[in-house]
């Protein structure tokens, strides 16, 4: 997937990748990482970052976790290690392709970035990635808001010139196209009642605000931050 892209945009809508965008429209870089476990902490201080933890283990001494409302309310960090399976973890295997933070908050950006760049052309292919979710023996859970998100983004990638998309591409622009009430849709799925009935209902609401952002987080130097260049 990533050996023959020349751009990978991972989209977690809830919450890895629109709590990038949080956290990177406050001016922090963030550091993705792969595992959510001990060795996070030690990651983090090899970065002199401070270590995102799970939703319910955030204390007032550590209260940056994965939720993007919690992320708002706590003070942002320069640096900010953020462990995930899903989103965090493919864009940390995502080889020499550049890679982009895409979700329904940022996603016109990102398609209006993508384009500016000449990336989902012939000559710079890209690969839009709904990074889905995990059920409890690991193994991957498809969800509906990754759908949705990568969609958006696919959506104004084609409507700038973009293409031809791939059988894949085009279901997930036509999920967003033809879902009329794409925040409603997003909290009546598994994921957003899930979230919900365990106390974060206000992340969902964060993560379906969309177009609410201009910022185009990429991945440099191993954490994202907004990119402002002109090049990849």
């Amino acid at each position: 997937m990533a050996q023959d892209a020349a751009c990978l945009v991972v989209v977690d809508v809830l919450s890895s990748t629109t709590s990038v965008t949080v956290a990177v429209e406050a001016g922090t870089r963030v550091f993705p990482y792969a595992w959510r476990d001990e060795t996070a902490s030690a990651f983090a201080r090899s970065k002199a970052a401070v270590p995102a933890v799970g939703r319910r283990a955030a204390t007032s001494t550590s209260p940056w976790s994965l939720s993007p409302a919690a992320l708002r309310e706590a003070p942002f960090p320069p640096r900010l290690v953020l462990p995930s399976p899903n989103g965090s973890a493919i864009a940390a295997a995502a080889g020499d392709s550049s890679v982009v933070a895409g979700c329904l908050r940022n996603a016109t950006a990102v398609g209006q970035w993508l384009t500016r760049r000449g990336y989902g052309t012939d000559d710079r292919p890209l690969a839009v990635v709904a990074a889905g979710e995990r059920w409890p023996d690991g193994s991957l859970r498809p969800a509906l808001e990754d759908l949705l998100g990568a969609g958006a983004i696919i959506a104004e990638l084609e409507s700038t010139g973009a293409g031809p998309l791939s059988p894949e591409a085009a279901a997930a622009r036509a999920c967003f196209t033809h879902t009329p009430d794409v925040a409603g849709a997003v909290a009546a799925c598994s994921s957003g009642i899930e979230l919900a009935m365990s106390g974060f209902a206000d992340d969902v609401v964060v993560a379906t605000e969309l177009n609410a952002s201009a910022i185009v987080p990429v991945l440099t130097d191993g954490a994202f931050s907004h990119g402002t260049g002109t090049g990849s």
